[in-house]
């Protein structure tokens, strides 16, 4: 949301930076930011880096960067953030004009003007949007597997059990369709979340004019 504020902001100084990290993150494939993440993260000094701030001394731990649960976290963490902004950027110029000006006749404006119109009205409108990204980032959590990131023995790691017991039993069809079931049991709780969600910031429309959420899967993507 800060990005897309930065965005639509009319300082150069908020907008740049804000239009470069989305182009940047959005334009390039996710795969393909994993490998330069990791070649990046390796390249850090592996006790860590030291500096002092207001005379007092921190030591920050880079080692941990290339694994795969905190360097691939950070990897998704920025690719969702690029694609969320656009979502709220296209909600945010989407605002009714009408609203903004029965704001302004209200009195409002500033702080106050955004907070009970504007992040509301932009969240409402970009909710169905960010279901489907929230969707692709849990799906997305299975390329690591694939990725520059050590996998090996990762516990936790769905694929690598799945794996694991295919080149043993040599018959895939049977733990990967786990994991795909795996997969979708959690993809359903997460519609049936955000769905709430969204029924709570359309409470106030007629049940009739209510928007669904409809799912699109981003195959292209």
């Amino acid at each position: 949301m800060a990005l897309a504020l930065g965005k639509n902001s009319d300082t150069l100084l908020l907008r740049k930076p804000a239009e470069w990290f989305i182009f940047v993150f959005r334009g390039s494939p996710l795969f393909i930011q994993f490998f330069m993440a990791y070649e990046a993260f390796v390249m850090l000094p592996r006790v860590g880096i030291e500096f002092t701030l207001f005379g007092v001394e921190f030591a920050a731990e880079t080692r941990w960067l290339a694994r795969a649960w905190l360097g691939a976290l950070v990897v998704l963490f920025l690719n969702t953030s690029a694609y969320t902004a656009e979502i709220f950027y296209g909600a945010l110029r989407a605002i009714p004009r009408g609203d903004l000006e029965a704001a302004d006749a209200y009195g409002l404006s500033g702080w106050k003007k955004f907070r009970r119109i504007t992040f509301p009205t932009m969240l409402r409108l970009g909710w169905p949007g960010y279901t489907n990204e929230a969707i692709f980032l849990f799906h997305a959590t299975a390329l690591v597997f694939f990725s520059s990131f050590p996998a090996f023995q990762q516990k936790g790691d769905a694929l690598y059990y799945a794996n694991y017991f295919a080149d043993r039993t040599f018959n895939p069809f049977v733990p990967y369709p786990i994991v795909a079931v795996y997969f979708v049991i959690l993809t359903l709780g997460i519609i049936w979340l955000f769905g709430a969600v969204n029924m709570r910031l359309n409470r106030h429309l007629p049940s009739d004019q209510r928007p669904r959420l409809r799912i699109r899967p981003q195959i292209i993507r």
